[in-house]
């Protein structure tokens, strides 16, 4: 036998054994009796999947299910409404790419999604990695699908020298030539179980791996050190301004552009964001009213490419303005930093 086939078949018969529990998921034993997974569930579990860990996505994962069983059902879902059932996913962007990939299906494709890699890429926000986790799982084509999990798999496994991200091509590339047409969708999720569950990024579990015995990672005593990473850069910091302007039991919202970072979301009126700090003169001097308004500390929160030390500005009363007043036992719905500053410095919620 093969080294490949071999190496495939143990890990086959350790996925059909150890397969992971997962509410999109259609167990080996169904897939072997021809049952495929729904292409809209598994894109949208995808896609919620991306930069989030399997406990935070499935809450909002059954949530959106239940709520829009069908792809043409969001499609038809409003903007707002999606972006608020977003909040707390992070990476906003996501919930605006959904959206028009939805659409795009229900309108150019009568609710159904293709069923190859090229016909998936042409789908809006949906990219390479996704276009072949959508065709493997659910439509069995052979496609490489390599994700994090599956490129700490390949590089412990090859024992590949080179440093993430430049190993990326060379990680992508060994994990295709294990791909084959015999169960492409177990083996995509085959190898993503193994990542998350026992090639772990910290204190990998050599012992309990059913391909341990190709592993030229674990052959050189020090399996837990791949992938290499080339260090990285120290992420910048940036100041602003958080309003927290009440009326009663109502917090003033603001709807954020429709692009850029939180785009299209509630959230509280902010000033821009930038390299310096904010002075007192220079916040009260952007605020979004004239108020009586009261420092009231900082929140910090970290975002993909920078991190955010945010002052929060707090005031009562009366004013007018363009604001979405919200229930305080509504903002749960806010993106977390907003959730954040309107919780800072004064009991809302």
């Amino acid at each position: 036998m093969k080294v490949r086939d071999a190496l495939r078949s143990a890990l086959l018969a350790w996925y059909d054994r150890q397969a992971r529990t997962l509410a999109w998921r259609v167990s080996p034993a169904d897939r072997r009796d021809g049952v495929r997974g729904d292409p809209y569930r598994v894109w949208l579990a995808e896609v919620m999947l991306q930069q989030t860990t399997v406990p935070h996505a499935t809450p909002y994962f059954l949530s959106f299910t239940q709520r829009w069983p069908t792809v043409s059902d969001l499609a038809a879902a409003p903007d707002g409404e999606l972006m608020g059932a977003w909040a707390g996913l992070g990476y906003y962007a996501r919930a605006r790419n959904l959206l028009a990939c939805a659409r795009a299906v229900a309108s150019d494709h009568g609710g159904v999604f293709p069923d190859t890699e090229e016909g998936l890429r042409a789908l809006p926000g949906v990219g390479a990695y996704t276009a072949a986790a959508v065709a493997a799982i659910a439509f069995d084509r052979p496609a490489n699908v390599v994700d994090g999990n599956v490129e700490r798999v390949m590089a412990r496994l090859n024992a590949v020298e080179t440093p993430l991200p430049d190993a990326k091509p060379q990680l992508k590339a060994l994990a295709g030539d294990l791909v084959t047409a015999e169960r492409p969708g177990d083996w995509a999720q085959a190898l993503m179980d193994l990542g998350a569950t026992v090639c772990r990024p910290k204190s990998p579990l050599c012992d309990l791996c059913p391909i341990s015995a190709w592993c030229e990672g674990l052959k050189t005593g020090a399996a837990g050190t791949y992938p290499r990473k080339t260090k990285k850069a120290e992420r910048p910091r940036r100041y602003g301004v958080a309003y927290r302007l009440t009326r009663g039991d109502d917090v003033a919202l603001v709807r954020r552009p429709p692009k850029g970072l939180l785009g299209g979301m509630l959230g509280l009126p902010t000033s821009d964001w930038r390299s310096t700090p904010w002075s007192d003169e220079e916040a009260l001097a952007v605020a979004p009213v004239a108020a009586a308004w009261q420092d009231r500390g900082t929140v910090e929160h970290v975002f993909t490419h920078f991190s955010l030390t945010l002052r929060v500005f707090a005031a009562d009363g009366t004013h007018d303005g363009d604001f979405v007043w919200t229930p305080r036992e509504g903002l749960d719905a806010l993106p977390s930093v907003f959730l954040k500053a309107a919780r800072t410095g004064e009991r809302l919620i």
